[in-house]
């Protein structure tokens, strides 16, 4: 069931709700950022437990395009919105990559309406220059594994489908299905919000790494899942800070996952995630 979200200035935002389980309702919060949703699936694996709710953000995909504000504190407002929504009191949060970030960002701003969080493939909250650097080799290792896809990833334009399937098909471990479950995520193609992405991993570098950061997690009294795939090319040593700060905190590893570790295993992510909810 697809419907429409109008936040509070006035942006129309596409969001769906699926599944009538007994726990927890559930929020997906998708990557990018400047994508659109594509937890489908992770819906799927859970909507026998919970009622699951997913939306595009901000100026992406099937939302209404708009000119920003490209903000952390837009974007929590925006989630916030989709909450109200649909009429929850509270509920559980599960992000991935980018969406990690925001979903443990809306967690500290509003701790209260937050049952539980949901980790996944994130970065950490040391800054950004503590990892990039080791995931950008890894990056153009993975890629250059057949050199014709490095050389014609160089070719094509940012925000080009053809160049974001070839990008995506790195993230995942099982090199002979990748570019099927690349191609997966690419259809529909929404294109990508270029203004948004480069908005918002600007504001990452700026404030991710801060002494304030740190103290808000070490006093987030929430339970938190994180769940990382181990053959993900951003390091998982970068998710130890978070690990280390949250007093309620549980991590679990899938070793034969990369990026998106639902797709490579989904017996073991659901098993993971069910527990929460």
């Amino acid at each position: 069931m697809t419907q429409t979200v109008t936040t509070d200035d006035g942006v129309r935002l596409w969001a769906s709700r699926q599944g009538q389980g007994q726990g927890r309702p559930l929020v997906l919060c998708h990557g990018g950022p400047g994508l659109w949703d594509h937890l489908e699936d992770v819906a799927e694996l859970l909507s026998d437990r919970a009622a699951v709710v997913r939306w595009d953000q901000r100026g992406c995909g099937r939302s209404e395009r708009c000119a920003g504000p490209w903000t952390t504190e837009r974007f929590v407002a925006d989630l916030d919105a989709v909450r109200r929504h649909f009429g929850l009191e509270r509920m559980a949060l599960l992000g991935h990559s980018w969406g990690a970030q925001l979903a443990l960002s809306y967690a500290l701003a509003r701790p209260e309406r937050v049952d539980a969080l949901v980790y996944v493939s994130g970065t950490g909250i040391d800054p950004v220059s503590d990892w990039h650097g080791p995931f950008k080799e890894n990056f153009l290792a993975r890629l250059g594994e057949v050199p014709e896809r490095l050389a014609r990833w160089r070719e094509l334009p940012d925000g080009d489908r053809e160049r974001a399937v070839l990008q995506w098909s790195i993230e995942f471990e099982d090199r002979e299905g990748a570019s099927e479950h690349a191609g997966r995520m690419a259809d529909p193609w929404f294109g990508i919000n270029t203004e948004c992405n480069k908005a918002l991993n600007d504001e990452t570098r700026r404030a991710w790494g801060t002494p304030e950061l740190y103290a808000a997690c070490e006093a987030l009294d929430l339970p938190v899942l994180i769940v990382d795939g181990a053959e993900d090319i951003r390091p998982r040593s970068a998710v130890d800070s978070l690990e280390r700060a949250l007093p309620r905190g549980r991590r679990v590893v899938l070793r034969e996952a990369g990026h998106l570790p639902w797709v490579e295993d989904p017996t073991g992510f659901r098993e993971a995630v069910t527990g929460v909810l």
